[in-house]
């Protein structure tokens, strides 16, 4: 079979020859099924032109698509799918596990199948097979960057049927940061109408890095984010919004300078930033910043149904709250030990606020620093390590270690590469990520509830050039995500890699995808004389 991900279990199928689909073909659903019914007769009718009509359960030509509770004690993600001559059934242990169950059959049609119209008229063929299958991890998600480069909501609907096509069920939508904020609040106008544009972006990282004098920007509404999350849930991808705090604010700050430590710094005179990297200007700590918080996350709730919301916490210097009068009386006043705990402090209201609202805070592993917030969900990127603390402790973790699963990384060693950034990750290399550390006893590893691949947008400015660093490295995370793999060095990477050429490449053309051909980039998917990131730093995690 050429499934990606490859599922648990595959049987041969009865004998009698593969199930063809036809002008009578049908699809039937029970009500729980119902939903991925609509989306299968809608993909698979634009792709071969067949009508594909709703019809009651049984007899020949059908795809059946049911809830059982029979698959129910393996998740509700599990699915079984059968195939024979005369039609195809697919079982799921919940309504997101016949979806799983279609999407595979999907691939089984082949690659033509996942275009918006037909080429020919078949025939669609789906050969004779068994299979049992359920994800490894729960958290199966990506990361998309919108604030550092805006990506239009057509372009982030996209990316949800791409996510859903390789069964990863999490798109963790980064919105805010020093150089864009892009989510409208009604409360705060001023985040969209000077947060969401800045004058220009720096091309390239780096001292040598040069300048885009246009103005860049845009955000969402509150209604294009509730499509897209409706659209997401359409296929079982929950949305996940972050909110960056307390570093990561210049656009916030530029919109309400208040916000800033303006007894160090004058943030009258801020705008959205222009550069990439660190930033020091952080919010400061009153009473008057955490309620403005409040106020936004109420708005985020309202919009965002996930039982997670993230809130960064990461790369928050401590230079201007150490130089801050005020940020030094509340230390006092808290009883705090130094500048770490009063960045715990800050988490650790948010996670009390969310809490009481019935939701959950996920933060980038620095909100360890200074302590732990109790309910709080770490998001580990810098290495293991962070993850690791966390689970021993009891705190449920998403593994993301930047040296496996950063996909702004460069792909390959030479001078072709677009805006090189670190280490060389190769597909072999992110397939060969593992997410559970052995030092984890049973009971700690049952924290890791999930794994993430990371793409941050400061050297993309198009879905062009996102589709470049993101395919086929995110083929091989999905298969870490989903399915219990060997120990990376026994991973069969070459099986993985027949099936990338036998039919998955044509599956992204079919979608339209600008992957990174395994013979190196395509002339215009190169970027010269564009600086990039040395390999200094981190060295890559083994």
């Amino acid at each position: 079979m050429r499934l990606v991900p490859a599922p648990r279990e595959v049987r041969p199928g009865p004998a009698g020859g593969p199930f063809v689909l036809g002008p009578e073909t049908r699809v039937a659903a029970d009500a729980a099924s119902a939903p991925a019914a609509r989306w299968l007769g809608s993909v698979l009718g634009a792709a071969t032109g067949l009508p594909l009509p709703p019809a009651a359960a049984g007899g020949d030509g059908v795809v059946d698509l049911r809830v059982t509770e029979r698959l129910a004690p393996r998740g509700p993600e599990a699915y079984e799918l059968v195939v024979d001559a005369s039609g195809a059934l697919i079982e799921g242990g919940g309504p997101a596990g016949v979806f799983w169950g279609a999407q595979t059959l999907r691939q089984l049609l082949g690659p033509a199948a996942f275009r918006r119209a037909p080429l020919d008229d078949g025939p669609w063929a789906a050969p004779p097979v068994r299979i049992a299958d359920a994800p490894r991890f729960a958290w199966r998600g990506m990361l998309l960057d919108v604030a550092r480069h805006f990506m239009p909501k057509d372009g982030v609907l996209r990316y949800i049927d791409l996510l859903a096509a390789h069964k990863l069920n999490v798109l963790h939508l980064h919105l805010t940061d020093d150089q864009g904020w892009r989510i409208e609040i009604v409360r705060y106008p001023r985040l969209t109408e000077v947060g969401a544009w800045r004058p220009r972006s720096t091309v390239g990282l780096g001292d040598t890095a040069g300048w885009d004098e246009r103005p860049h920007g845009g955000y969402y509404t509150r209604d294009d984010l509730r499509e897209i999350v409706a659209y997401a849930a359409a296929r079982h991808v929950t949305v996940v919004p972050e909110i960056d705090v307390p570093g990561h604010s210049q656009a916030a700050i530029a919109a309400y300078p208040e916000l800033g430590n303006t007894d160090v710094v004058d943030t009258s005179a801020l705008t959205p930033w222009d550069r990439w990297g660190v930033n020091r200007n952080v919010l400061n700590v009153s009473d008057a910043t955490l309620e403005f918080y409040e106020n936004v996350l109420t708005e985020v709730l309202e919009i965002f149904p996930s039982e997670y919301v993230h809130i960064g916490g990461d790369e928050c210097p401590k230079d201007q709250w150490r130089a801050s009068a005020a940020a030094q009386r509340r230390i006092e006043e808290l009883g705090l030990t130094d500048e770490d705990e009063l960045q715990s402090w800050f988490v650790r209201h948010f996670d009390r606020w969310l809490a009481e609202r019935g939701r959950r805070l996920v933060g980038w592993d620095e909100i360890l620093d200074g302590g732990l917030a109790p309910g709080a969900v770490v998001a580990s990127w810098q290495g293991y390590s962070g993850g690791v603390t966390a689970a021993r402790a009891g705190h449920d973790v998403v593994m993301c270690p930047e040296q496996h699963t950063y996909l702004d990384w460069r792909q390959a060693e030479g001078p072709d590469e677009p805006v090189p950034i670190a280490h060389v990750r190769t597909p072999e290399d992110v397939y060969r990520f593992e997410p559970v550390p052995e030092s984890l006893t049973e009971a700690e590893a049952a924290h890791v509830i999930g794994v993430q691949a990371n793409v941050w947008t400061e050297t993309t400015d198009s879905a062009r050039a996102v589709d470049y660093l993101v395919f086929p490295r995110l083929a091989a995370f999905a298969e870490v995500a989903w399915r219990p793999l060997p120990p990376p060095a026994e991973r069969d990477f070459a099986d993985f890699e027949r099936r990338l050429d036998a039919a998955h490449y044509a599956r992204l053309d079919a979608l339209g995808v600008e992957y990174r051909p395994p013979s190196g980039p395509r002339p215009w998917q190169r970027h010269p004389g564009v600086p990039g990131r040395p390999r200094e730093g981190r060295p890559p995690a083994r």
